[in-house]
């Protein structure tokens, strides 16, 4: 057995969603550090492009802004990327948004933002990319990694409605597509996240050591723990994991 080039991403070319910074980001400096080359795309075009750039500094890193929140942007995103490249060998549905009110006051732009972006995007953005997917899908598998959260597995306190619902759809979904796209040979798979330091989790970036407190782990995510999952999922080593979705939190969900 040959196990020199399982976790390889040689070759391969990698589009991540909000991948300008947090597990976003994480995850494209992964995949650049195995050899991919890799295209980020995010809402924020100046944010996007610049960390593309900082990204280069490990490899072939190309700044794609775009709002996946809209069918419109999806297709947007998707003839652009096209027109640069005719296969993607991984998409990485990263890109998501989160929202907290009580019950009682809950607005309906409040959950509509939430679904749209957390659910209705990976769905579309991954149907309308399955030609270059399943051109892609030779030699190797193709990777659909869609990212989800331990609260769509088990229960935050937060009054966050929508993003608890939409984590748990997205799980739900991504087991959905993977047994619909196994045949096609486009691997369909998960990373359920805990507490990572981000612009949406901005509790474990600005309070790590009191979050820790409540992690079995003893600390919060670091950008190697994502890296490598998603390392893990994209790679050759991770083939035969179908349809699953990864919990990757120090233990919380067991804890909770």
């Amino acid at each position: 057995m040959d196990t020199s080039a399982l976790f390889s991403l040689e070759g391969r070319t990698a589009l991540v969603t909000g991948g300008s910074r947090g597990i976003g980001r994480m995850i494209a400096e992964g995949f650049l550090a195995q050899g991919a080359r890799v295209y980020i795309s995010a809402r924020k075009a100046e944010a996007c492009d610049a960390a593309a750039a900082e990204l280069s500094a490990l490899g072939e890193c190309i700044s794609l802004p775009g709002d996946v929140s809209t069918l419109t942007g999806i297709e947007d995103l998707v003839a652009r990327y096209s027109a640069r490249e005719s296969e993607l060998g991984i998409l990485v549905n990263n890109a998501g948004a989160a929202w907290g009110a009580p019950l009682q006051d809950f607005p309906e732009n409040g959950w509509d933002k939430v679904m749209d972006l957390n659910v209705k995007a990976p769905f579309f953005l991954t149907q309308r990319l399955l030609p270059q997917l399943i051109k892609a899908s030779g030699a190797r598998l193709s990777k659909v990694i869609n990212i989800a959260s331990i609260d769509g597995i088990s229960l935050s306190q937060n009054e966050t409605y929508s993003y608890q619902a939409s984590k748990a759809g997205l799980i739900q979904l991504t087991r959905r597509l993977a047994i619909q796209l196994i045949p096609e040979g486009i691997v369909v798979s998960g990373i359920a996240p805990g507490a990572f330091a981000s612009e949406m989790n901005r509790e474990a970036r600005d309070h790590a050591d009191e979050i820790a407190e409540h992690i079995p782990a003893g600390r919060i995510g670091q950008p190697e723990d994502m890296a490598a999952a998603a390392i893990y999922l994209a790679s050759r080593a991770g083939d035969y994991v179908v349809g699953s979705t990864l919990i990757v939190d120090g233990g919380v969900t067991h804890a909770r």
